[in-house]
């Protein structure tokens, strides 16, 4: 009848922007997913820190589903959401960046398969933190869930370019059409 149900039991639209997030959440786990798969062929070491976030993101779909104005404070124990995976991220980030030559231009999704599926992976992982800040906005979700997905798509992009750089591919970059 075009309704399901929070963790808390309360019945929404398919449609609210609850469900929009959890869809978009589970997007970037499988797109996740299929970027730790084509790294695993390459043996790319990483590949443990992105089974971590999808595991991750699982507590993130927790948190959103259990909106903060219905929940009683037994969901809200289950359910909440730590800084500490975020200063994990941006861990992960500055050890990876520092091996990355410095970026001079916009480059375009590309380096090969592994690269090129870390940056789909990026672009969804953004739409999710487009869906999830309006819940945090609203007061329905841990900030750190917005804080989470924002850093996410940050070693996602750092990620590819050093999966790019291992593999040895090129990252193409972007040219300005002459009008």
């Amino acid at each position: 009848k075009g309704f399901s149900n929070t963790f808390t039991g309360e019945r929404r639209p398919k449609g609210d922007r609850i469900f929009e997030a959890l869809g978009a959440t589970d997007e970037l786990s499988s797109a996740i997913g299929l970027a730790g798969e084509f790294s695993s062929e390459k043996g790319h070491t990483f590949v443990d820190q992105l089974h971590k976030v999808q595991c991750m993101l699982q507590d993130v779909g927790s948190n959103l589903a259990t909106p903060l104005s219905s929940a009683r404070e037994a969901h809200r124990k289950r359910t909440s959401f730590s800084e500490k995976p975020v200063l994990e991220l941006e861990q992960w980030i500055d050890s990876y960046s520092e091996q990355l030559p410095p970026l001079r231009a916009f480059i375009l999704p590309s380096g090969g398969r592994s690269s090129a599926a870390l940056h789909f992976s990026r672009a969804v992982c953004r739409r999710a933190e487009r869906c999830v800040v309006p819940l945090v906005q609203a007061g329905e979700a841990d900030p750190n869930v917005a804080k989470y997905l924002n850093r996410l798509s940050d070693y996602l992009f750092v990620l590819a370019r050093y999966a790019a750089m291992k593999e040895g591919k090129e990252e193409k970059i972007y040219i300005k059409p002459e009008p």
